[in-house]
């Protein structure tokens, strides 16, 4: 186990995700960084108002603490009040066009060392799309992409991980899926540490090539202001499953993480609408009929 290289491709992909933002949007990040008086700390890169990019968040944190988080220990009860060490990288964008998705990444290696018992460590993560007006172009690269990153590491891991995040990304009091989906994996260790690792970079350095094509096609369609009013709308959602269900606002609320920092996440705009039903037959009723529920997209529209 090497946690230093770790943490080295960590900040790399930092450094090429804001970079990589800051090229489409001509704004620049905000470079906030920040320590956490029980140890470690981070810095969050906070990208607002941009011409683009409503807010853009990109974080990297490397905490320690005395007694691991239950969210984190949840599954493993062997852990639960474990010293601990976590590390990752977080980030979400709420981009201004409502034709542009939102999406998040997440990558992230923890270690817990129980006393009576070896250092236990895993590697999580994933990245996921949520979009307001669905294009099928755009969800099947987003699949593929999230194919190709699956590729190395066994015939059946795409599907594997494509159908946790479907379950993963999902508000029971919905019942609806937050958006299209992607990949999501936790509790990884298996087969070793460079195996494991080596399937966290693959999912970090794909990030990139399955959003930036999307964004590039979408960030300067024209819309008018019902389309506006459906995606701040829909942006509810959003809030609802990271407040709600999401364990990684939970690890970070929990492990007393930077609260800035966690909710960053959260859009700059929002409305909920009471009991708002889509027009039949219109591309709002369309989301809700044909996305808002686990899709073997490939499958269906790779033809």
């Amino acid at each position: 186990m090497d946690a230093s290289a770790v943490k080295r491709y960590l900040n790399d992909l930092h450094d090429r995700i804001a970079a990589a933002v800051e090229a489409i949007d001509g704004a620049k990040f905000r470079c906030d960084p920040w320590a956490r008086p029980e140890g470690g700390g981070g810095e969050s890169r906070v990208l607002s108002d941009g011409a683009v990019f409503e807010r853009a968040g990109v974080s990297f944190s490397h905490v320690f603490g005395d007694k691991m988080p239950p969210s984190a220990s949840l599954q493993r009860p062997e852990i639960a009040g474990a010293p601990f060490e976590a590390m990752g990288l977080s980030l979400v964008f709420h981009p201004r066009n409502p034709h542009a998705p939102t999406t998040h990444c997440n990558v992230r290696f923890l270690v817990a060392s129980p006393s009576a018992s070896p250092a236990v460590w895993w590697f999580g993560g994933g990245f996921d799309l949520t979009p307001y007006y669905p294009y099928d172009e755009d969800v099947l690269h987003w699949h593929r992409t999230a194919r190709d990153a699956c590729q190395a590491f066994g015939a059946d891991t795409y599907e594997k991980y494509k159908t946790w995040c479907d379950r993963y990304f999902f508000l029971p009091h919905r019942n609806e899926t937050r958006g299209v989906g992607g990949l999501f994996f936790d509790d990884l260790n298996q087969g070793g540490f460079e195996s494991s690792f080596g399937f966290l970079r693959s999912v970090g350095d794909h990030f990139l090539p399955a959003y930036l094509p999307i964004i590039e096609r979408r960030k300067d369609q024209s819309f008018d202001e019902r389309e506006r009013r459906f995606q701040l709308y829909r942006r509810g959602r959003y809030v609802e499953f990271n407040l709600v269900y999401d364990r990684g606002t939970l690890f970070g609320l929990q492990s007393r993480g930077r609260t800035e920092s966690i909710l960053m996440s959260m859009p700059p705009l929002v409305r909920w609408d009471y009991d708002w039903q889509p027009e039949p037959g219109s591309p709002e009723a369309r989301l809700y009929e044909d996305f808002l529920r686990p899709r073997d997209y490939l499958a269906e529209l790779d033809r």
